[in-house]
């Protein structure tokens, strides 16, 4: 497949599966922007994957992969509601986390993060 036959695909994928674009430079924008948001959302994920084995908030960040990765690909939101199921305390889908819980999420990773990394630099 050439250049050429790519972005006529993409194009075209984009005007079925995205917003109504009303022109061919905004749909060419959103190409661009879905391909930038899967790319990230891959190395997040990947990034987590990879920090499993290892102290500190690897869960979260494959999460977090998986939340980026979910607006685009299928079965990243797949992956993602079988891991909300299996997570206790996690509020169904559309519903919102209490403020308390994210902001204790947040501070937890953070002073867990920061002991890792002392801990590993300090030796």
């Amino acid at each position: 497949m050439d250049t050429a036959e790519f972005k006529t695909a993409a194009l075209e994928a984009e005007f079925e599966t995205g917003e109504r674009e009303p022109t061919i430079e905004k749909a060419q924008s959103g190409v661009l922007k879905r391909l930038i948001r899967m790319s990230f959302g891959f190395f997040v994920f990947v990034l987590g994957i990879i920090m499993l084995p290892l102290p500190g908030p690897g869960m979260l960040v494959v999460a977090l992969g998986l939340l980026i990765l979910s607006r685009d690909v299928r079965w990243a939101d797949r992956l993602l509601n079988k891991l909300r199921d299996k997570t206790p305390g996690v509020p169904a889908e559309g519903e919102p986390w209490p403020k308390l819980t994210i902001a204790l999420s947040i501070i937890a990773a953070v002073v867990f993060t920061s002991l890792s990394i002392a801990y590993y630099t300090s030796r």
